[in-house]
């Protein structure tokens, strides 16, 4: 059995692109348009969660971990919002940059290179951050199970990720990939997409429980992405460990 859940190729791919984090027109251009409805949703849903008072720091105290958290595009606004962040990323490029970005803007953020399940901690946390991450890692009832051991009970588990349709094949990788060049060629694997169902029946196993799914969809016109019903391309869900 495999005792770890990073990929080589993917993190090498992410590795020689790790340069272009902060640039808002290159190569991830996708993931800030994507940004804004990802700090919102997840901002809302823990504020929910926790029942916590919608001030200045809203996620005061909100003990975060941020997987797979790239040059730290969820972990600065996360952190502005008031929550202790710990991030993690296997590439050590990214954290590089992750960490040269946040001491740039004097933010707090606990940067690691490690995979889940080498993650030498004691500390359990109130909300894991798992976005854009499962599609790119080797072993995904492994990485999930790791991730459930990090999360406090009654925590909050967010997964965003694309689902294994013909529309997000067409749409995400023949699409966003080949034609509109969005994304480099090769960014995706559609074997590794998830079916929601999937994502669902393998953290019931671990005590984690679906409670809300939705969907994520492009605007073209405006050029926003907004919460939609369509879950056929991208979808978001939030967990709650029992």
């Amino acid at each position: 059995m495999k005792n770890n859940t990073i990929n080589k190729k993917e993190i090498e791919k992410f590795s020689k692109i790790a340069e272009e984090w902060w640039n808002p027109n290159g190569k991830f251009k996708p993931l800030h348009k994507f940004n804004p409805i990802r700090i919102s949703y997840i901002k809302e849903n823990i504020i929910k969660s926790f029942k916590l008072n919608k001030k200045t720091s809203p996620l005061n105290k909100i003990k975060i971990l941020d997987i797979g958290c790239g040059g730290g595009l969820l972990s600065e606004p996360m952190c502005r919002l008031g929550a202790k962040v710990t991030a993690i990323d296997a590439s050590e490029k990214n954290i590089k940059v992750a960490k040269l970005h946040a001491k740039k803007n004097n933010l707090k953020i606990k940067y690691i290179c490690s995979s889940p399940e080498n993650l030498k901690t004691k500390d359990k946390y109130d909300v894991i951050l798992n976005m854009e991450i499962v599609e790119h890692v080797e072993d995904v009832k492994l990485f999930l199970k790791s991730c459930s051991k990090l999360l406090k009970k009654n925590g909050v588990m967010f997964v965003a990720t694309l689902n294994k349709t013909l529309k997000s094949y067409i749409f995400a990788i023949v699409g966003a990939e080949y034609i509109l060049r969005w994304l480099p060629i090769g960014t995706h694997e559609w074997e590794k997409f998830l079916k929601p169902d999937e994502l669902v029946s393998i953290l019931k196993n671990y005590n984690i429980n679906l409670e809300r799914l939705d969907g994520m969809k492009y605007n073209i016109i405006n050029e926003k992405w907004n919460v939609s019903e369509d879950k056929s391309v991208n979808y978001i869900a939030k967990f709650i460990k029992n």
